[in-house]
């Protein structure tokens, strides 16, 4: 969910970063922003971090933050990513930006290890206020940050980032619900409905992925 704002960019996802693999010597960021959550990876495991990003405004702080910096769509520089290379690649809510996320997944992989993983952070379309606004306000309306943001081009439910993957040529390891909220809507929600919606109490989903 990509808020226009300098915290956003210079987020450490460390709710995201505490499920990575212990041990890593090198990871690929998709999108890393101003290379915040890439410096607190570094910081703690001493991994060789690379970074891809669209946006040239922040390339001065990245570089600061990360080993290796790209500057553009990662579409087009997939020549420069070496192959084989990557323990790990992460997407911090990044695919829902992306006109066809489940290619760019196929077009990454060969950069992985045999045995590497992607991790990719992608708000869950279901939840529980965006369904408030869906089922009893009727409405649909995009706004500047959050689950409808106004540059998303993709919308995901725990379901359809499974299959996603699995097209991609994945196999889905883990999905960890984040982010989940203390709203009254949801428990009332989630109690009547014997824990049919408990998926909504997540802003996103932390999917972890290997080759198949």
């Amino acid at each position: 969910m990509k808020k226009q704002t300098t915290d956003y960019y210079g987020n450490n996802r460390e709710e995201v970063a505490i499920l990575l693999p212990l041990e890593i010597k090198s990871i690929l960021d998709i999108g890393c922003g101003q290379g915040a959550f890439l410096k607190l990876i570094k910081d703690k495991t001493g991994a060789e971090t690379w970074g891809v990003e669209m946006m040239p405004t922040l390339s001065e702080t990245a570089k600061k933050n990360v080993d290796n910096l790209l500057i553009g769509k990662i579409e087009d520089l997939l020549d420069l990513i070496p192959n084989n290379y990557f323990d790990c690649i992460t997407f911090n809510d990044v695919l829902e930006h992306v006109l066809e996320p489940t290619e760019v997944l196929r077009l990454i992989k060969p950069k992985l290890r045999i045995d590497g993983v992607i991790i990719a952070s992608i708000p869950n379309v279901r939840y529980i206020s965006n369904l408030y606004e869906l089922l009893i306000k009727k409405d649909w309306e995009y706004k500047d940050s959050g689950i409808l943001d106004s540059t998303h081009f993709r919308f995901f439910t725990q379901k359809s980032m499974k299959r996603m993957f699995e097209n991609a040529g994945y196999k889905l390891l883990k999905q960890d619900g984040i982010n989940a909220t203390a709203s009254w809507k949801f428990k009332f929600l989630n109690f009547i409905s014997i824990g049919f919606f408990s998926d909504t109490k997540y802003t996103q989903f932390v999917c972890k992925a290997s080759k198949k």
